[in-house]
């Protein structure tokens, strides 16, 4: 029988006997390792086994991806411009505000103006003309996929990414799987567990212009039930004068698991923050009185207080035999501003209170012998509660606007069909029903317009996409997509941010088609990604100041839509491992670059202008050095090209470059580490971000917030 299959196995192919004899050498390897027996024993088999010895069993196991690393894959999957920020890089230097967390980010412009968390963001132009303060438009920001933006916008008091383990970046319609269809795309901001985060950490941080923050975190987990607890402090006095701000937060996340198909997430979140505003201030001030507030900053009153902002969310998921999954979560949002509560002539009295409900089913199916990924979706976010009050420095009221019964419904289908081995189409639409109230049940000053003082707008609209990508390799791809994204107004936008408008503007939704097309991945000591759009916008939503500011009352701004505009630009990010040896040591070049060319398509009043908000150019560029030991150091650069204040394109916040430093120690075991960041090495006066005005006629203006001057910053950090 021997010699028969012997002779048999002679007459494969050779790499099938090289095989078949491998298989065989591996089971004889099994049958003979300890703790393994055949059934039967025979005189022969203890013979060879006695003069043969044991092997020991052999176990291989393939390296489990960390959280940041699995997101970066399914990232991948996305054919568009996306990327992760790992918050243990963050870690290295300050951790101030979102500003540090989205640095090094193509296609992100944050800028923070007074050391809070009030920064300017945009991504392609999303919400480029509204002022640091104002709540955040055109971007959805969510906390483990559950909203945080509702239909008043973002509030930005929980922007800080306090108790994230990493932040994702969808830009633009990219961020579809979440329900988010605005220009801007969505950012989620993933939480610590008490698996990513187990033990004790403690972390404090100092520096220039009294900035400190303190935070405290303990993670763990006790059989199937796992938790994580931070608590922060904050504190800046500020670059500027009549620039503190101050706040404190808490951020609680429990999760049970109950069996391998069932997990459920409980997830919260406190913050209570009060700030005041130096305000915008002219160019000349800028170049001589950099430090000093505008002159109507403290007579205005100008900052603002949040007394306690709470937001909870819940999320479990099921996972079915065939490994299809069910989610569902909803979050509670409750948070109340006082506008300018120092105001001597009209503070103002926010109360929201928003529910968010989400519903996600995914499957992956063989269709026509390809796999087929299908995913359902619906989202939720409504004002239960949506109201502002105008008053008097008494808190007599000069005018009431409600909210409530706002929403965004958004329903979601979507498709990822492999074509051949590499080539993948993505397909999807969703239907966006957005219903805005706004009624001023109260005014002192009379309605003497043809607007109304009440109205309810319900609409409806699809928002298709479609995408191809291309893996070159599984590190490597190409894809292009073309897509549409619904940008509705926020609630407060219809009745502006004053009493003298005491009246309701007809505002609509902003839509745009966009084409992207671009590459993304990793190859030999590269590491980037290229990115190229242009979108078509109409009705864009512009946010201008319709009155000027006064001794003692602040900026009246409103939101109007525009005629048709176009957002296009090039986002391009690339990490570059210039020199590396055997024992580890190693230099990188990490450089981003985006280019921003939004513009009007022939307005009546002003042609083809440049729209104001955001540099034209903007390059941020590091190089660092490495240890294996631990210890890094490095030199960066930021650098904008100007950029225009007005609609009229008569008067510009100039170019800047800026230089910066940092060296630091994080020890193996990753127990403890130490760094100094070092900013604006060169103490360089510029511009950092701007208040957009519908003309200045080129006169200097006072819509330019001031960059801090040079400033150290030191953090430790210890863990258990």
């Amino acid at each position: 029988m021997y010699s028969a299959f012997r002779g048999a196995l002679h007459r494969l192919p050779v790499a099938i006997r090289k095989a078949t004899w491998l298989t065989l050498g591996l089971g004889s390897a099994l049958l003979l390792a300890p703790g393994v027996h055949a059934d039967e024993q025979t005189p022969e088999t203890d013979t060879l086994q006695t003069a043969t010895p044991r092997l020991n069993t052999v176990t291989v196991q393939a390296r489990k991806l960390s959280e940041v690393q699995s997101a970066m894959s399914q990232l991948a999957e996305v054919p568009g411009a996306t990327s992760v920020v790992d918050s243990e890089q963050v870690g290295k230097g300050r951790t101030a505000t979102l500003q540090d967390t989205l640095a090094y980010q193509p296609g992100v412009f944050v800028q923070s103006t007074g050391g809070n968390d009030a920064a300017k963001i945009s991504i392609r132009g999303s919400g480029a003309n509204t002022s640091p303060g104002y709540f955040r438009e055109g971007i959805k920001f969510l906390f483990d996929g559950l909203p945080i933006t509702g239909p008043g916008g973002t509030p930005y008091e929980f922007l800080n990414a306090s108790g994230v383990n990493y932040t994702e970046i969808l830009r633009g319609a990219n961020a579809f799987q979440y329900g988010a269809l605005a220009l801007g795309g969505g950012i989620t901001f993933v939480n610590h567990t008490g698996y990513t985060a187990p033990g004790l950490r403690l972390r404090a941080e100092a520096g220039s212009y009294g900035y400190q923050k303190q935070s405290l975190s303990l993670g763990g987990v006790e059989g199937d039930f796992d938790y994580y607890l931070n608590a922060d402090n904050y504190r800046n006095d500020g670059y500027r004068d009549y620039s503190l701000s101050k706040s404190q937060g808490i951020v609680a996340n429990f999760g049970y698991t109950f069996s391998p198909k069932l997990e459920t997430q409980l997830l919260l979140r406190y913050r209570d923050e009060y700030h005041n505003d130096p305000s915008p201030t002219t160019l000349d001030a800028v170049k001589h009185h950099t430090r000093d507030a505008s002159a109507t900053a403290a007579s205005s009153g100008a900052g603002s207080r949040r007394p306690g902002s709470v937001w909870v969310g819940s999320k479990t998921t099921y996972t079915f035999d065939d490994d299809s999954k069910l989610s569902v979560g909803a979050s509670y949002y409750e948070y109340a501003h006082n506008n300018s509560p120092n105001s001597p002539s009209n503070p103002s009295y926010w109360d929201w209170h928003d529910l968010s409900f989400v519903l996600g089913y995914e499957r992956t199916d063989q269709l026509f012998g390809h796999e087929s990924r299908s995913n359902l979706a619906f989202t939720s976010t409504e004002h239960l509660k949506g109201e502002v009050n105008s008053t008097f420095a008494n808190k007599q009221t000069r005018k009431f606007v409600d909210y409530g019964s706002s929403f965004d419904h958004v329903f979601s289908l979507g498709n990822d069909l492999q074509l051949v081995d590499g080539l993948w189409l993505t397909s999807g639409v969703s239907a966006v029903n957005v219903r805005r109230h706004a009624d001023v049940k109260q005014a002192l000053q009379a309605n003497t317009t043809n607007y109304p003082s009440d109205v309810t707008y319900d609409n409806w609209s699809l928002a298709p996409r479609l995408g191809l990508r291309y893996e070159f390799t599984p590190q490597l791809q190409a894809f292009a997509n073309v897509s549409r994204s619904i940008d509705p107004p926020a609630s407060w936008e219809y009745s502006g941010s004053g009493p003298a408008l005491p009246y309701v503007r007809p505002l609509v939704e902003q839509k745009a088609n966009t084409v992207e097309i671009g590459v993304k991945g990793s190859a030999g000591i590269f590491d980037g990604s290229l990115a190229l759009y242009r979108s078509w916008v109409r009705d864009e939503l512009l946010n201008v100041q319709i009155i000027a500011p006064t001794a003692t009352a602040a900026a009246v701004t409103g939101a109007f839509n525009a005629t048709p505009t176009i957002h296009q630009g090039v986002e391009a990010g690339l990490d570059t491992r210039l020199w590396e040896n055997q024992s580890g040591e190693q230099i990188t070049l990490r450089q981003v670059y985006t280019y921003n060319d939004f513009y009007y398509r022939h307005d009546p009043t002003f042609g083809d202008n440049q729209l104001p908000g955001i540099p034209k150019h903007i390059y941020q560029g590091e190089l660092q050095y490495e240890h294996p030991s631990g210890f890094y150091t490095g030199v960066n650069v930021q650098s904008a090209s100007r950029t225009a204040v007005d609609y009229a394109n008569t008067f510009y916040a100039p170019s800047y470059t800026l230089f910066g430093a940092n060296v630091g120690f994080e020890a193996p075991n990753k127990d403890w580490k130490v760094s100094l960041d070092v900013k604006n090495l060169a103490n360089k006066k510029y511009v950092t971000a701007v208040q957009p005005i519908y003309n200045a006629n080129g006169q200097d203006t006072a819509a330019l917030y001031p960059g801090d001057g040079i400033g150290a910053y030191v953090a430790v950090e210890v863990r258990y």
